[in-house]
């Protein structure tokens, strides 16, 4: 095995040139990216521009015993571009800020570029800037990214009307279950470290777990389909609690409909090894970074077919509350009991 160089062996300047190589901007606003004191950004006229961040702390949203550094490099990037998604807006420009602890080579800040680089590839956002600092714990990864849209077209949180159809991308639960996986590897290594992690029959919910994507393709196809959102969010904290914040903004309740959860084969499948209910993994799971959105009941038509939209429910008055219908036609509290930062 190559020497791996310490980060104190190099310093910070020549991190960054390193970490600069192999970057290129293609977004046509970028006017000046990496290498001076700060990024120089046209906006797109006739366009509004949005703006995300956030914080990944090691410990407390991920654990690299599991967690590849090039995965997480591109994880970190997903997941904000995700929230710009959810403002039916398209990613331009990010920027990035690492503190990393002594143990952190020079070789493994590399590999999270890498693995960043492959996002901003994939979404055609440019890293624009950022700064690395050392730390006396572990690795801290903050992530700014920006957005924008035509004016007029963006979809805030409170925007739903009663009637409004409850839609959402892809399907959910999967990534809360893959995490159930690799923490029973975990605990399985830690207990034998001659034991081999056995994940071959669960490649795609550690695939959700470790290396989500952001669902531009659903902001790009609702715009070729002329749907114009009413109200949008990405689902990062489970679906119940999503529900929820969506209704509260807009001042509305909602009716979801347990029967529609679109939920994957390999999530089924985990859920009954594991003795959990898939329908509560989908609600409280979290980490599945689809998006939840409501379109007025006249676009039904036009999103009917889409193989990758499912409609679960729709919005209700205030006054009837958010309320989840099971199969036997049982209407229950909706109560969010997903992730909570603090």
């Amino acid at each position: 095995m190559a020497d791996l160089t310490p980060l104190t062996a190099i310093g910070e300047f020549a991190l960054i040139r390193r970490l600069q190589a192999g970057i290129s901007t293609r977004q046509p606003g970028t006017v000046l990216g990496i290498g001076d004191d700060a990024a120089i950004i046209r906006p797109t006229v006739g366009a509004e521009q949005v703006m995300t961040t956030d914080l990944l702390v090691e410990g407390i949203h991920f654990d690299l015993s599991f967690c590849p550094l090039r995965h997480l490099g591109y994880k970190a990037v997903a997941v904000n571009v995700s929230d710009v998604a959810a403002m039916n807006a398209l990613p331009t420009q990010l920027v990035v800020g690492i503190s990393a602890g002594p143990r952190f080579t020079v070789e493994a800040i590399e590999e999270l570029y890498a693995g960043m680089r492959l996002a901003c590839e994939a979404y055609n956002v440019d890293l624009v800037g950022g700064d690395t600092t050392a730390s006396r714990g572990g690795l801290t990864l903050a992530v700014t990214v920006l957005g924008e849209a035509p004016a007029g077209t963006l979809a805030r949180r409170s925007g739903g009307k009663p009637t409004d159809l409850l839609c959402v991308s892809g399907d959910l639960g999967a990534a809360f279950l893959g995490l159930q996986v690799l923490e029973r590897e975990k605990q399985a290594f830690l207990a034998d470290p001659d034991t081999q992690p056995e994940l071959a029959n669960y490649e795609y919910i550690v695939q959700r777990q470790l290396r989500p994507e952001a669902r531009l393709d659903i902001v790009h196809e609702l715009r070729e389909l002329g749907v114009q959102p009413t109200s949008m969010i990405d689902i990062s904290d489970g679906l119940a609690s999503e529900v929820l914040h969506l209704c509260a903004a807009s001042g509305t309740g909602a009716r979801v409909f347990t029967e529609f959860l679109p939920l994957a084969n390999p999530t089924l499948e985990a859920a009954a090894e594991f003795n959990l209910d898939p329908i509560t993994c989908a609600l409280n799971g979290g980490e599945d970074y689809e998006l939840l959105f409501t379109v007025p009941v006249t676009d039904h038509e036009k999103i009917k077919n889409h193989p990758d939209i499912t409609i679960i429910g729709h919005l209700t008055d205030k006054t009837d509350g958010a309320n989840l219908v099971t199969k036997a036609g049982q209407a229950v509290p909706l109560q969010a009991q997903g992730w909570t930062s603090f």
